[in-house]
Protein backbone atom coordinates (compact mmCIF):
# COMPACT_ATOMS: atom_id res chain seq x y z
CA UNK A 1 0.00 0.00 0.00
CA UNK A 2 0.93 3.77 -0.30
CA UNK A 3 2.77 5.37 2.41
CA UNK A 4 1.74 5.52 6.31
CA UNK A 5 0.09 8.52 6.56
CA UNK A 6 -3.08 7.13 6.52
CA UNK A 7 -2.74 5.87 9.55
CA UNK A 8 -2.51 8.55 12.48
CA UNK A 9 0.31 9.07 14.94
CA UNK A 10 2.84 6.33 12.47
CA UNK A 11 6.09 6.89 13.13
CA UNK A 12 9.00 5.10 10.58
CA UNK A 13 12.45 4.39 12.13
CA UNK A 14 15.31 3.88 9.82
CA UNK A 15 18.05 2.55 11.00
CA UNK A 16 21.58 0.53 9.83
CA UNK A 17 24.83 -0.49 11.80
CA UNK A 18 27.82 -2.83 12.21
CA UNK A 19 25.97 -6.41 12.36
CA UNK A 20 25.70 -8.52 15.43
CA UNK A 21 23.65 -10.89 17.07
CA UNK A 22 20.22 -9.54 18.54
CA UNK A 23 19.57 -6.53 16.94
CA UNK A 24 16.53 -6.39 16.04
CA UNK A 25 15.15 -8.02 19.31
CA UNK A 26 16.80 -4.92 21.05
CA UNK A 27 15.32 -2.68 18.90
CA UNK A 28 12.05 -4.17 18.54
CA UNK A 29 11.78 -4.81 22.51
CA UNK A 30 12.65 -1.02 23.08
CA UNK A 31 10.32 -0.16 21.08
CA UNK A 32 7.63 -2.48 22.92
CA UNK A 33 8.68 -0.71 26.13
CA UNK A 34 7.87 2.41 25.15
CA UNK A 35 4.19 1.26 24.47
CA UNK A 36 4.44 1.69 20.66
CA UNK A 37 2.63 -1.20 18.39
CA UNK A 38 4.49 -2.16 15.83
CA UNK A 39 3.07 -2.12 12.54
CA UNK A 40 5.36 -3.30 9.91
CA UNK A 41 9.36 -4.49 10.48
CA UNK A 42 11.37 -4.95 7.44
CA UNK A 43 15.19 -5.89 7.72
CA UNK A 44 18.27 -7.27 6.14
CA UNK A 45 21.84 -8.32 6.95
CA UNK A 46 24.63 -7.98 4.43
CA UNK A 47 26.62 -10.70 5.67
CA UNK A 48 29.54 -9.94 3.45
CA UNK A 49 29.53 -6.37 4.60
CA UNK A 50 28.46 -7.50 8.00
CA UNK A 51 26.36 -4.76 8.03
CA UNK A 52 22.63 -4.68 9.55
CA UNK A 53 19.50 -2.49 8.23
CA UNK A 54 16.06 -2.24 9.27
CA UNK A 55 12.84 -0.10 8.60
CA UNK A 56 10.05 -0.20 11.38
CA UNK A 57 6.68 1.71 11.58
CA UNK A 58 4.64 1.63 14.38
CA UNK A 59 2.00 3.40 16.30
CA UNK A 60 1.38 5.28 19.93
CA UNK A 61 3.43 4.82 22.65
CA UNK A 62 6.17 7.84 24.08
CA UNK A 63 6.83 8.23 19.97
CA UNK A 64 3.71 9.70 19.92
CA UNK A 65 3.20 11.33 23.33
CA UNK A 66 6.77 12.40 24.06
CA UNK A 67 8.69 12.57 21.16
CA UNK A 68 11.33 13.96 22.35
CA UNK A 69 12.25 11.95 25.17
CA UNK A 70 11.57 8.98 22.67
CA UNK A 71 14.08 10.21 20.62
CA UNK A 72 16.63 10.65 23.25
CA UNK A 73 16.27 7.20 24.69
CA UNK A 74 16.39 5.85 21.21
CA UNK A 75 19.76 7.81 20.32
CA UNK A 76 21.26 6.40 23.93
CA UNK A 77 20.30 2.40 22.93
CA UNK A 78 21.71 3.77 18.79
CA UNK A 79 25.10 5.00 20.19
CA UNK A 80 25.24 1.07 21.75
CA UNK A 81 24.86 0.37 18.24
CA UNK A 82 27.13 2.45 16.12
CA UNK A 83 23.78 3.24 13.79
CA UNK A 84 23.25 5.83 11.77
CA UNK A 85 18.84 6.15 11.98
CA UNK A 86 16.36 8.60 11.44
CA UNK A 87 12.59 8.69 13.05
CA UNK A 88 10.44 11.02 11.86
CA UNK A 89 5.87 10.65 11.58
CA UNK A 90 5.08 9.33 8.46
CA UNK A 91 2.37 11.52 7.95
CA UNK A 92 4.76 14.55 7.54
CA UNK A 93 5.85 15.79 4.16
CA UNK A 94 8.74 15.60 2.97
CA UNK A 95 9.70 19.50 1.84
CA UNK A 96 11.13 18.80 -2.25
CA UNK A 97 11.92 21.02 -4.88
CA UNK A 98 12.48 19.86 -8.37
CA UNK A 99 15.11 20.83 -10.80
CA UNK A 100 14.04 20.39 -14.79
CA UNK A 101 15.31 21.65 -18.07
CA UNK A 102 13.15 21.59 -21.26
CA UNK A 103 11.54 18.10 -21.02
CA UNK A 104 8.54 17.68 -18.84
CA UNK A 105 7.39 14.21 -19.09
CA UNK A 106 8.78 13.80 -15.61
CA UNK A 107 7.97 17.03 -14.12
CA UNK A 108 4.50 16.64 -15.18
CA UNK A 109 4.48 12.84 -13.77
CA UNK A 110 5.56 13.74 -10.64
CA UNK A 111 3.10 16.72 -9.87
CA UNK A 112 0.49 14.29 -11.05
CA UNK A 113 1.30 12.04 -8.01
CA UNK A 114 2.26 14.70 -6.10
CA UNK A 115 -1.51 16.61 -6.64
CA UNK A 116 -2.99 12.92 -6.06
CA UNK A 117 -1.25 12.29 -2.68
CA UNK A 118 -0.13 9.50 -4.49
CA UNK A 119 3.85 11.08 -2.70
CA UNK A 120 3.84 12.30 0.37
CA UNK A 121 6.10 15.28 -0.75
CA UNK A 122 5.44 18.80 -0.20
CA UNK A 123 6.58 20.52 -3.59
CA UNK A 124 8.26 24.05 -2.45
CA UNK A 125 9.39 25.11 -5.51
CA UNK A 126 10.39 24.05 -9.80
CA UNK A 127 13.85 25.56 -10.78
CA UNK A 128 14.82 25.21 -13.95
CA UNK A 129 17.73 26.65 -16.35
CA UNK A 130 14.51 26.98 -19.07
CA UNK A 131 11.45 28.93 -19.21
CA UNK A 132 9.82 26.27 -21.10
CA UNK A 133 8.24 24.38 -17.77
CA UNK A 134 6.79 27.44 -16.47
CA UNK A 135 3.18 27.33 -17.43
CA UNK A 136 2.88 23.68 -16.29
CA UNK A 137 4.34 24.55 -13.02
CA UNK A 138 2.37 27.93 -12.42
CA UNK A 139 -0.99 25.69 -13.78
CA UNK A 140 -0.69 23.79 -10.53
CA UNK A 141 -0.35 26.89 -8.45
CA UNK A 142 3.13 26.01 -7.62
CA UNK A 143 6.23 28.75 -7.65
CA UNK A 144 8.61 28.09 -10.71
CA UNK A 145 11.97 30.41 -10.78
CA UNK A 146 14.42 30.30 -13.51
CA UNK A 147 18.15 30.50 -12.70
CA UNK A 148 20.73 31.36 -15.25
CA UNK A 149 23.00 28.74 -16.05
CA UNK A 150 24.96 29.79 -18.48
CA UNK A 151 28.93 28.96 -18.85
CA UNK A 152 29.25 32.60 -17.26
CA UNK A 153 26.67 32.36 -14.54
CA UNK A 154 26.74 28.57 -14.04
CA UNK A 155 28.89 29.02 -10.57
CA UNK A 156 26.44 31.81 -9.28
CA UNK A 157 23.79 29.90 -10.16
CA UNK A 158 24.53 27.06 -8.05
CA UNK A 159 25.41 28.98 -5.44
CA UNK A 160 21.92 31.02 -5.18
CA UNK A 161 20.41 27.58 -6.03
CA UNK A 162 21.86 26.14 -3.05
CA UNK A 163 20.87 29.23 -0.44
CA UNK A 164 17.12 29.08 -1.61
CA UNK A 165 17.07 25.03 -0.87
CA UNK A 166 18.86 26.23 2.63
CA UNK A 167 16.82 29.19 3.49
CA UNK A 168 12.87 26.60 2.11
CA UNK A 169 14.71 23.69 4.76
CA UNK A 170 14.19 21.92 1.63
CA UNK A 171 14.85 17.98 2.53
CA UNK A 172 14.90 16.36 -1.23
CA UNK A 173 16.24 17.22 -4.27
CA UNK A 174 14.43 15.72 -7.51
CA UNK A 175 16.28 16.14 -10.55
CA UNK A 176 13.53 15.71 -13.02
CA UNK A 177 15.69 15.80 -16.28
CA UNK A 178 17.73 18.50 -15.25
CA UNK A 179 20.48 18.50 -17.37
CA UNK A 180 22.84 20.01 -15.71
CA UNK A 181 26.20 18.55 -14.32
CA UNK A 182 25.82 19.28 -10.37
CA UNK A 183 28.94 20.71 -8.48
CA UNK A 184 31.18 18.75 -5.89
CA UNK A 185 30.21 20.40 -3.13
CA UNK A 186 26.49 20.52 -4.01
CA UNK A 187 26.50 16.87 -4.17
CA UNK A 188 28.64 16.70 -0.88
CA UNK A 189 26.31 19.34 1.37
CA UNK A 190 22.94 17.56 0.49
CA UNK A 191 24.33 13.83 -0.10
CA UNK A 192 21.60 11.43 -0.14
CA UNK A 193 19.26 14.12 -0.72
CA UNK A 194 19.12 14.23 -4.12
CA UNK A 195 17.68 12.30 -6.48
CA UNK A 196 18.60 11.47 -10.82
CA UNK A 197 17.22 10.09 -13.20
CA UNK A 198 19.29 8.55 -16.36
CA UNK A 199 17.78 7.71 -19.48
CA UNK A 200 20.01 4.45 -19.65
CA UNK A 201 20.67 1.26 -17.56
CA UNK A 202 23.92 2.31 -15.59
CA UNK A 203 26.75 2.30 -16.03
CA UNK A 204 25.95 1.29 -20.31
CA UNK A 205 25.02 4.11 -22.19
CA UNK A 206 26.21 7.02 -19.71
CA UNK A 207 26.32 10.47 -21.41
CA UNK A 208 24.46 12.31 -23.92
CA UNK A 209 22.31 10.00 -26.73
CA UNK A 210 22.08 6.90 -25.20
CA UNK A 211 19.19 5.86 -27.41
CA UNK A 212 21.01 6.25 -30.40
CA UNK A 213 23.76 4.70 -29.29
CA UNK A 214 21.41 1.71 -27.70
CA UNK A 215 19.95 1.28 -30.79
CA UNK A 216 23.16 1.06 -32.87
CA UNK A 217 24.27 -1.99 -30.65
CA UNK A 218 20.53 -3.49 -31.51
CA UNK A 219 19.84 -4.07 -27.81
CA UNK A 220 17.07 -5.94 -26.75
CA UNK A 221 16.18 -3.99 -23.53
CA UNK A 222 16.60 -0.81 -22.61
CA UNK A 223 15.73 1.01 -19.37
CA UNK A 224 15.79 4.03 -16.87
CA UNK A 225 17.70 4.11 -13.38
CA UNK A 226 17.04 6.63 -10.75
CA UNK A 227 19.84 7.11 -8.07
CA UNK A 228 21.20 8.86 -5.56
CA UNK A 229 23.88 12.00 -7.22
CA UNK A 230 27.01 12.08 -6.23
CA UNK A 231 30.32 13.72 -6.88
CA UNK A 232 30.63 10.40 -9.92
CA UNK A 233 28.58 11.46 -12.59
CA UNK A 234 25.94 8.69 -12.87
CA UNK A 235 27.73 6.46 -10.30
CA UNK A 236 25.75 6.99 -7.40
CA UNK A 237 23.50 4.23 -5.29
CA UNK A 238 20.57 3.25 -7.46
CA UNK A 239 17.13 3.26 -5.86
CA UNK A 240 15.33 1.77 -8.88
CA UNK A 241 14.94 0.43 -12.66
CA UNK A 242 12.74 -0.13 -14.98
CA UNK A 243 12.81 -1.98 -18.43
CA UNK A 244 11.20 -2.13 -21.69
CA UNK A 245 11.61 -4.83 -24.60
CA UNK A 246 13.03 -3.61 -27.51
CA UNK A 247 12.25 -4.99 -30.73
CA UNK A 248 13.94 -5.21 -34.39
CA UNK A 249 11.44 -2.87 -35.47
CA UNK A 250 12.02 -0.30 -33.40
CA UNK A 251 13.28 3.09 -34.36
CA UNK A 252 15.44 5.28 -32.31
CA UNK A 253 12.04 7.78 -32.02
CA UNK A 254 10.59 4.65 -30.65
CA UNK A 255 13.56 3.69 -28.12
CA UNK A 256 13.05 7.17 -26.89
CA UNK A 257 9.07 7.08 -25.90
CA UNK A 258 9.44 3.67 -24.75
CA UNK A 259 12.49 5.20 -22.13
CA UNK A 260 10.27 8.07 -21.24
CA UNK A 261 8.02 5.70 -19.90
CA UNK A 262 10.61 3.92 -17.95
CA UNK A 263 12.19 7.24 -16.97
CA UNK A 264 8.82 8.61 -15.46
CA UNK A 265 7.96 4.98 -13.57
CA UNK A 266 11.72 4.62 -12.46
CA UNK A 267 11.72 8.41 -11.08
CA UNK A 268 8.17 8.12 -9.21
CA UNK A 269 9.17 4.77 -7.73
CA UNK A 270 12.53 5.69 -6.74
CA UNK A 271 11.28 9.01 -5.05
CA UNK A 272 8.58 7.40 -3.03
CA UNK A 273 10.89 4.73 -1.48
CA UNK A 274 13.01 7.51 -0.34
CA UNK A 275 10.18 9.75 1.12
CA UNK A 276 8.67 6.44 2.87
CA UNK A 277 12.37 5.81 4.62
CA UNK A 278 12.44 2.79 2.09
CA UNK A 279 16.24 3.16 0.84
CA UNK A 280 18.91 3.49 3.58
CA UNK A 281 22.18 4.06 1.90
CA UNK A 282 25.54 2.22 2.86
CA UNK A 283 28.70 3.10 1.00
CA UNK A 284 27.92 2.70 -2.64
CA UNK A 285 24.49 0.43 -2.55
CA UNK A 286 21.12 1.53 -1.31
CA UNK A 287 19.15 -1.29 0.54
CA UNK A 288 15.53 -0.92 -0.76
CA UNK A 289 12.38 -2.15 1.39
CA UNK A 290 10.08 -2.48 -1.21
CA UNK A 291 6.51 -2.70 0.01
Amino acid sequence: MGFESAVVNVTILKLNCPDAVGLLARITGFIAASGSNLLDVSQYTDTLAHWFFTRLAFEGGRAGSDPDGFRRELAVLAATMRAEWTLRPAERAIRTAILVSRQDHCLSDLLWRWRSRELNIAVESVFSNHDTCRPLVEREGLTFEHLDFSPDHKAAAFEDLAEKLRARNVELVVLARFMQILPDWFCREFSGRVINIHHSFLPAFVGADPYRRAFERGVKLIGATCHYATENLDEGPIIEQEVARVEHYHEPDDLVRLGRDCERLALARGVRFHVEDRALVHGNRAIVFRD
